[in-house]
């Protein structure tokens, strides 16, 4: 690779890098093309997007980048591939998911809106966390439940109240 092609290389992940919020890092060595072309289709089934890619190249876009990747920079060494996301867990479910029968691939690190992940054994937070508009639903639920309470309480009363009401006034006559 010459000088000209690195600097498009770097200057295609700094741009890949400027428009997600979601990357993950991870080892897919040793896995055959099939299993790796097993990967990609699941990747691609969930809008992931896998690319291999050389450490040195990568630093230099993530320097280059609008974000804050520093925190990576130390799991950048052997074999790496990146996966881009729309949705912050959709990576670790994918790899989660391969990982329940391959032994590969080996979460490296990650970085989501601004937080970094770094570790195989942070696998498991990253595949529960929940997505923006999952939290967003869980906000509206939250906010419709007191009120929801609230008028099926009188919903289910209006029988009991008409009821006194037509006692108390039968009593007073």
């Amino acid at each position: 690779m010459n000088r000209e092609q690195k600097n498009t290389a770097i200057a295609l992940l700094t741009e890949k890098l400027n428009s997600n919020n979601v990357l993950y890092i991870a080892d897919i060595s040793a896995l055959d093309a099939e299993k790796t072309s097993s990967l990609r289709r699941m990747c691609n089934s969930k809008n992931v997007k896998l690319h291999m890619v050389k450490n040195t190249l990568l630093k230099k876009a993530m320097e280059q980048a609008n974000g804050n990747y520093e925190g990576l920079y130390d799991v950048l060494k052997g074999n790496s591939s990146i996966l881009f996301a729309e949705v912050g867990n959709a990576p670790g479910k994918i790899i989660k998911e391969f990982r329940k029968k391959n032994d590969k691939p080996v979460l490296k690190g990650a970085y989501i809106d601004e937080a970094v992940f770094i570790g195989d054994n942070q696998l498991e937070t990253l595949a529960n966390l929940k997505s923006r508009e999952e939290l967003i639903g869980d906000i509206v639920m939250l906010l419709q439940s007191p009120a929801k309470n609230v008028i099926s309480g009188l919903l289910s009363g209006k029988n009991k109240i008409a009821g006194l009401v037509k006692t108390l006034q039968d009593r007073a006559n």
